[in-house]
Parts: structure tokens; C-alpha cells; sequence
């Protein structure tokens, strides 16, 4: 990186992205560049304003792809048989249990943006991607009603889970529908050959994702994680399936076997980044913008920030052990104190500064990141949102 000019006054420089993480870093801007000012105010003011303007094209990436990807997703979910078509509805925020029309919060939309954003940066337009992306959507929600009964989630996007208001079977029931409905898409919205690849590409990131929340669930079980078997894990439950969506944005677009295995390498360590973020927003996350609570450390969960922090090898690291060994503390933990143990530990930067650095691996992994201005500004989102 250039050094800055030496000057007669203090220069101040704020990294963009790099460097050593803070607690703030998930705010910082999108940009790689460093700002050098001379008065903290100044500063302050264009790293907010550079952020402030990587979040709204973020944003409206997202809805832009949210729009188009809508009417093909509400025609599939609605072509279920009932209740499953009823029940899917609700898991999407169209309606309430009873079927009255309500607009509740939505999905980030991040995999299907990923995927149209791939096949665009691969020289398609956007439409030509509509299928795949709608397909990831799909199994995407089907991982999270999974998930929800797997974790004992009573809570999704701010209100009662589906297997809270219609039970374990049927909540399974329909992740498994969205399943099947994912390879139907793919099949009618795609030409034969494509959609064959596509729907194997889908099921073999499947399988790896029922890989990596088995050993996500295996690491419920309290025992010491070392950050190398969690970060595998990690790569099956999340980075396989964003993977696949932008290698399935490539396969769209007709690109070379090369390009869509580096989109497919770029979706991998954003996944991963993603991940990371969610452990953080696992402890640290306001329930009121995440609209799930924040019980990461109440259910002694072997998430990133305690992994690290029980790695660290400090007093607060052996003092955090024996909290979470402690078996009869499972829903009586102390979990301000847990909390305050992780970051003394270093678990709260270590977790930023690995999410950052998976983000920085997703970028290289581009071979022209300029053709593909989208998936690095949906790259940078990902490092510093807070739901």
C-alpha cells in the first residue's frame, strides 16, 4: 500500500477495508482506498458518508433483484397444494397464519442477488438468471425451516417460526417442498442442458450443507472446537450454498468451466464471511433490527467469537471453559458475563478481522473484479451488516 506523503501537520489515515479490525470495522466504507485528513471531524464525516453510500447501493442491488426474482417466487411457493401453500406464504411474510394479506420484513435476498449479479458479471443480462436465483431462494428458506426446529428457534423475521404455529411435521413438510419446488423451477426456466448442471451443482451444495450442519449440531454438544474444524463447518452450512449461487449465475451466462469455478470459490469465502458475521450478530446483534434474539451465548453455542476467544489461551478464556462445561448452566448462563469473557479474550476482534479476511480471499478470487462491480459491493455488505 502507497505510503502517504509526510507533511509539516499529523495525518490521520483510515484503512477502508483491511488492515487490523475494530469493533466499528463492520461500518466501514466498501472501499479499498485510505483517506488521509488532517482533523478527526473530517475524518469522521467522509468515512460515514463512503459507508453511508456503499449501504444504499447495496440496498438497492438487493431490492432491485428482490423485484424481479418476486412474481416467479410467489407463483411457485402459491402452486403448493394446501396448507403447504398457506404455510409457505406465511414463512415469506405474505401473509398472516389465518392468509390475510399482510407485508411483513422480507429476506436480505443476498443468494439470488449473488446469483444475477454472477451472470451479469459474466456478460448476461439479469433475466437470464431469474430461474437459479429464484431456485437458491427456495432452498435457502427450506435450510431455514430446517434450522428453526433443529435450533429450537421459536422466532423468524420477527414473529413465530412456522413450527411454532403448525408443528414439527408440517414445518419439515414444507422445507422439503421448497426443496423439490427449487429442482421444478430450474427444469422449466432453464434449457435442458443447463438446468441438468444447474439442479447437480444445487444438490451436491446441498448435500454439503446437510454435512456441515451435522457438524454444527455435532458442536452443540459443548465440547472444544479448534477454529480450523470450525471454519470447515462453517464452509458446508453456509459458504457451499452461496457458492453455488454464483457458480449458477455463471452457468447461466454460458461462462468457461475456469469462471464458474472461481465465481464458485467467491461465493465460498463470502459465505464464510457471512458466517462469521452472523456469530458475531449471534451475541452482539439488537433483536429489534435482526428480528431474532440474540441467544448465541445462552445456548452455549460453539459459534466463531467463543471459539477464538476459548483458543486464546487467556485467564478469560479459562474462565469462559469453565462456563460452558458447566452442563446445568444451559439456560442460566450468565450471559453478560459470558459475553464480556469472549471480548476479553479476543473474540470479538478475532471474529471481525476473519470476516474480514474472507471477504478480501472472495475479491481475489474474481478475475476481473472491476466486471463485476455488484458481487464486490454485496461482498463488502456482508462485512459490515448488523441482521
Amino acid at each position: 500500500m502507497r505510503r502517504p506523503q509526510r507533511r509539516s501537520d499529523p495525518i490521520t489515515t483510515v484503512h477502508a477495508v483491511g488492515g487490523q479490525p475494530t469493533d466499528g470495522e463492520i461500518g466501514m466504507p466498501a472501499s479499498g482506498s485510505v483517506l488521509p485528513v488532517t482533523r478527526e471531524g473530517m475524518c469522521v464525516a467522509m468515512v460515514e458518508s463512503t459507508s453511508t453510500a456503499a449501504a444504499r447501493q447495496a440496498a438497492e442491488i438487493l431490492a432491485r433483484v428482490r423485484r424481479m426474482c418476486d412474481p416467479l417466487l410467489h407463483e411457485a411457493v402459491s402452486s403448493l397444494p394446501e396448507p403447504l401453500g398457506l404455510m409457505g406464504r406465511y414463512h415469506f411474510g405474505w401473509c398472516d397464519a389465518e392468509g390475510t394479506p399482510v407485508h411483513e420484513p422480507a429476506g436480505k435476498a443476498l443468494r439470488p442477488a449473488l446469483t444475477v449479479s454472477a451472470a451479469v458479471a459474466c456478460g448476461a443480462g439479469p433475466r437470464a438468471a431469474l430461474s437459479a436465483a429464484v431456485a437458491v431462494e427456495l432452498v435457502h428458506n427450506f435450510t431455514l425451516l430446517h434450522d428453526d426446529i433443529m435450533d429450537g428457534d421459536r422466532i423468524r423475521r420477527g414473529r413465530p417460526a412456522v413450527w411454532t404455529v403448525w408443528g414439527v411435521a408440517d414445518a419439515m413438510l414444507l422445507g422439503d417442498a421448497l426443496h423439490a419446488l427449487a429442482a421444478r423451477v430450474l427444469v422449466t426456466g432453464l434449457p435442458g442442458p443447463t438446468a441438468m448442471t444447474a439442479i447437480a451443482t444445487l444438490e451436491q451444495a446441498i448435500i454439503e450443507m446437510c454435512r456441515g450442519q451435522h457438524e454444527d449440531c455435532r458442536f452443540g454438544s459443548g465440547r472444544r472446537v479448534g477454529i480450523d474444524e470450525y471454519a470447515r463447518m462453517a464452509m458446508g452450512k453456509t459458504g457451499a450454498l452461496m457458492g453455488c449461487a454464483c457458480a449458477l449465475g455463471a452457468l447461466c451466462a454460458k461462462a468457461d468451466r475456469t469462471t464458474v469455478s472461481a465465481m464458485d470459490t467467491f461465493g465460498r469465502e463470502l459465505g464464510m464471511a457471512f458466517q462469521f458475521v452472523d456469530d458475531f450478530i449471534g451475541i452482539w446483534g439488537d433483536p429489534e433490527v435482526t428480528g431474532k434474539p440474540a441467544n448465541d451465548l445462552a445456548r452455549q453455542s460453539m459459534s466463531l467469537p467463543v471459539v477464538a476467544a476459548l483458543d486464546s489461551g487467556t485467564a478469560a478464556a479459562t474462565e469462559l471453559a469453565t462456563m460452558y462445561a458447566d452442563e446445568s448452566a444451559t439456560g442460566g448462563m450468565d450471559v453478560a458475563r459470558a459475553a464480556a469473557l469472549v471480548e476479553s479474550a479476543g473474540g470479538r476482534h478475532g471474529t471481525l478481522r476473519h470476516a474480514e479476511r474472507r471477504v478480501h480471499a472472495a475479491i481475489a478470487a474474481l478475475a476481473n473484479p472491476a466486471a463485476a462491480a455488484d458481487l464486490v459491493v454485496l461482498a463488502h455488505m456482508v462485512s459490515r451488516r448488523n441482521r
